[in-house]
């Protein structure tokens, strides 16, 4: 849809009527509420690479007490939100040649290179190599209808979905690049670059835990934050190396979706209004650091505001709410879109532009009637998920 309109989310369903644009206008509402709650995180993360060169690896291992008192502060975490966020538009000003083209050909290959170094030392550890079998090894009592429910709706964000971001590349696009090749190196990478990072932390952390069953209970926040540093902590000199190497990895992969977002965001704005991309890039970057330091006052100023629960923040409520209801929303919408108003020949016959679409009659069908049935049930288990009917 993007390369063919050569629009972002807004444009590309409103080329094809005035009617349409709502749902492009819902999609592009995502990349705005996710943009300002994922640099809180990038915040996280880069405060912890930068504190493993400035403090002893044990400060940071002290249980989640130095987690805890760094996102609750009323300065710091509002500091490094912004250093990740002047990072990420620093990119994106730049705009996609010279600056997001640029710094992904420095990040990604220094992520890959990082993360099998992470993972060849890590299986080093004593004990790692069980947590390697623990993860890899399929274990089939645990296979369930929630968990194949649970991949699917991790693919589902992991690869971008639904959010406005590859409408806007692809609109970037030019005609004779082969879109399922693109769409091959996308998956490819994507597995490849998770199956690596799951080799580094779950052995990891099976070290530190003992089990998986304990390694899964820490998941989240905490598995990060708090186990891995204790990990490190018990690696001896190689503990500030180590430890600064890993939250490097994790900002050069949190800025790669970043920059995505708030291009995307960018694009938005532009193709909507009109504007030029200046003007469009500093509203884009007043609403998003407008958001990021409401959302981060859940942690501190508004931590007595609680939407789903006890112990929920703002910034879980607008995950929730991105994540496990628009995304997969937008997603039906997008299927229903494609597969029953416009036909699915009008993007199989944009596809063939550029070369030959073997699968394009299983496309169809899957546009059609599974793929909204199975995000359908992704929304579902969500919010089954998130007010315990079930869980994963």
């Amino acid at each position: 849809m993007g390369r063919k309109t050569g629009q972002s989310a807004v444009g590309a369903f409103k080329q094809f009527g005035k009617k349409y644009a709502f749902i492009g206008v819902f999609i592009s509402s995502i990349p705005f509420i996710i943009t300002s709650y994922y640099c809180i995180i990038g915040g996280w993360v880069t405060k912890y690479a930068v504190a493993y060169l400035t403090n002893d690896p044990s400060v940071m291992a002290d249980g989640g007490g130095f987690f805890t008192s760094f996102i609750s502060s009323n300065a710091e975490s509002y500091f490094w939100m912004l250093i990740f966020m002047a990072i990420t538009f620093g990119v994106v000003a730049f705009g996609v040649k010279r600056g997001i083209e640029k710094a992904n050909l420095i990040m990604m290959p220094a992520l890959i290179l990082m993360a099998v170094a992470l993972a060849v030392y890590t299986l080093t550890m004593p004990g790692a190599l069980e947590g390697a079998v623990y993860y890899l090894a399929p274990d089939f009592s645990k296979f369930s209808p929630e968990l194949i429910i649970g991949a699917l709706g991790q693919v589902f964000y992991s690869l971008s979905l639904a959010m406005g971001i590859m409408i806007t590349y692809g609109s970037y696009i030019k005609k004779k690049d082969a879109l399922p090749s693109s769409v091959a190196r996308i998956g490819g990478f994507d597995l490849g670059v998770s199956f690596l990072s799951g080799l580094v932390i779950v052995p990891a952390a099976f070290v530190a835990l003992g089990s998986g069953a304990a390694v899964a209970e820490n998941a989240g926040p905490s598995l990060m934050f708090v186990i891995m540093p204790t990990v490190f902590s018990d690696m001896g000199v190689a503990a500030t190396a180590i430890g600064f190497v890993f939250f490097l990895l994790v900002v050069f992969a949190a800025l790669t979706s970043s920059i995505s977002l708030a291009e995307t965001c960018v694009s938005i704005v532009k193709d909507s209004t009109g504007w030029t991309r200046k003007r469009s890039f500093l509203v884009v970057l007043a609403v998003i650091v407008s958001g990021g330091i409401f959302i981060n006052a859940g942690f501190n100023g508004l931590s007595s505001v609680q939407p789903l629960g006890e112990g929920s923040s703002l910034l879980d409520f607008f995950d929730f709410l991105s994540n496990s209801i628009m995304m997969p929303i937008a997603a039906i919408l997008t299927c229903i879109f494609v597969g029953w108003i416009i036909k699915p020949k009008t993007l199989t016959d944009e596809i063939k532009l550029s070369g030959s679409f073997a699968l394009a009659r299983p496309w169809e069908i899957i546009i059609k009637y599974i793929a909204p049935v199975l995000v359908a049930l992704i929304m579902i288990s969500f919010i089954a998920q998130q007010f315990g009917w079930f869980s994963v």
